[in-house]
């Protein structure tokens, strides 16, 4: 089979997706492109989501964040962002979804938006609510462990 002239080959554009979650979620490739192609269907449609084809690329999570490359349509970006924004959870957990940019080629998206590992994370007790408690800490972002929850807090918090 012969390929397409170059003129006829789809475009397509490369979304950076900025993902963070509570510590303990745990969330896989498989997972994340599902809820993508629902919410995308769910926005736009059958054949709006067909038109826009979103298809996940890359997938790291860890330790609560992580990031994803999204592929789309080029004309078609701004829908991808909004089934993007659509997703409020993953396999049952809580998730935070950030466009971080654009691009037109992988490599370029991953230069550009994709910036090294991911933030690191250490393990501290704090007194929370009057109580000593198990905490994660990232950057300047401290998630405290309730009772069977976490609860996002600052280091002002504890000063």
């Amino acid at each position: 089979m012969k390929h397409l002239p170059k003129h006829l080959q789809p475009r397509w554009r490369y979304l950076a997706v900025a993902v963070e979650t509570w510590p303990d979620a745990e969330l896989d490739r498989r997972a994340f492109q599902r809820e993508l192609w629902y919410a995308a269907q769910n926005l736009l449609g059958d054949t709006g989501s067909a038109d826009a084809d979103v298809r996940l690329l890359r997938f790291s999570h860890a330790d609560g964040s992580g990031h994803a490359i999204v592929r789309v349509r080029r004309g078609h970006t701004d829908e991808a962002r909004a089934a993007i924004a659509c997703i409020d959870a993953v396999d049952g957990h809580e998730v935070g979804l950030r466009v971080a940019g654009t691009s037109g080629t992988v490599r370029a998206c991953e230069e550009k938006y994709i910036r090294g590992p991911a933030e690191p994370s250490d393990q501290r007790h704090v007194v929370f609510d009057n109580a000593d408690r198990h905490a994660v800490a990232r950057g300047t972002r401290v998630d405290v462990r309730t009772d069977g929850a976490f609860v996002g807090a600052t280091d002002l918090d504890f000063r």
